[in-house]
């Protein structure tokens, strides 16, 4: 399909390398720039799904820069410019080897972990008591570890990652400080838009000078989970489940077709209707975390639109 981009071969000049991750690509312009490109992959469970879907990248792209611009005066970010829908283009950055995971409510893998018995996650403890989509006392940061393509990030505790040393504790302190200044940010943010930011994940990398700033995304329905706040009590009363805006609606849906990323499991087949609708979903994620209306972007040759605006912007 021409109207998604699911890989990029672009040859930017002076480019030194690519990395290829699970829904971006990243190109690195002269050990100085990185161009970052947001694709329309879709990835859950740690795997990447067969079809792409139209507009995800753009929409991705866009949250993420636009919470870059709104969080830059409390945690300095990578973020140089936007010259395309699809693209960000920042520092080049020595990417932390772990994913900042802050959760405020017992959610998704944590409420799993919980209703298998564990009242422990990443080195925290978890009260007693607690049931699905319950808030934490206060949120907890549950740290993974920052896993190669066709890995699984794993579950690692503040512990872990200083004695392995993978983290200095200096850093890590940056780390956790920075995490806890844009969660709360974050919730502010959705609590404005009739929403909750359940949990999430931040990641940090290092500039040439030794500056610690946010890198990748930030607060999007793929690396976040939101309720709609109107009825959240009500819905916990009842033990009903929650009305969510993030990507669990595409786990379940694979989880209902028998897939969860293990070994051995067929990904169920994507539809055209299903693609479309999982499109539409992303759409009503835009409009409702960013409170504006969503405008799709030329998707009629969408890998030369991209190559013609990086080029224009490397040539400036």
């Amino acid at each position: 399909m021409n109207n998604t981009i699911t890989t990029t071969n672009f040859n930017f000049p002076k480019q030194k390398s690519v990395y290829r991750g699970k829904v971006r690509e990243v190109y690195n312009i002269n050990d100085e720039l990185l161009v970052m490109i947001a694709t329309d992959r879709l990835s859950a469970f740690d795997v990447v799904l067969p079809k792409g879907i139209p507009y995800k990248g753009q929409i991705l792209n866009q949250i993420a820069t636009r919470f870059m611009e709104m969080t830059s005066h409390l945690v300095p970010n990578w973020l140089i410019a936007s010259p395309d829908p699809n693209v960000a283009v920042g520092h080049l950055c020595e990417p932390f080897k772990v994913e900042m995971v802050i959760r405020g409510y017992l959610s998704g893998h944590a409420a799993r972990e919980y209703a298998a018995g564990k009242r422990e996650i990443c080195g925290v403890a978890m009260p007693d008591g607690m049931k699905e989509n319950d808030k934490f006392p206060e949120p907890i940061i549950t740290p993974t570890t920052k896993a190669d393509n066709g890995e699984h990030d794993e579950d690692i505790s503040r512990a872990a990652i200083l004695e392995k040393g993978i983290v200095s504790e200096e850093d890590y302190e940056v780390l956790e400080n920075y995490t806890r200044v844009l969660y709360n940010k974050g919730t502010q943010i959705a609590a404005d838009r009739g929403l909750i930011l359940v949990d999430t994940k931040y990641e940090f990398g290092k500039t040439k000078d030794g500056k610690i700033v946010l890198i990748d995304e930030i607060n999007t329905p793929d690396s976040s989970r939101y309720f709609y706040k109107e009825g959240y009590e009500e819905r916990q009363e009842r033990g009903e489940s929650q009305k969510q805006l993030s990507k669990e609606f595409v786990r379940q849906w694979l989880i209902a077709n028998g897939f969860q990323g293990k070994e051995g499991q067929q990904i169920p087949e994507m539809t055209e209707e299903y693609v479309e609708s999982v499109s539409e979903r992303y759409i009503e994620l835009y409009e409702n975390i960013l409170g504006e209306q969503f405008f799709k972007a030329d998707i009629s040759n969408i890998h030369e639109r991209i190559e013609k605006n990086v080029l224009d912007f490397l040539n400036k």
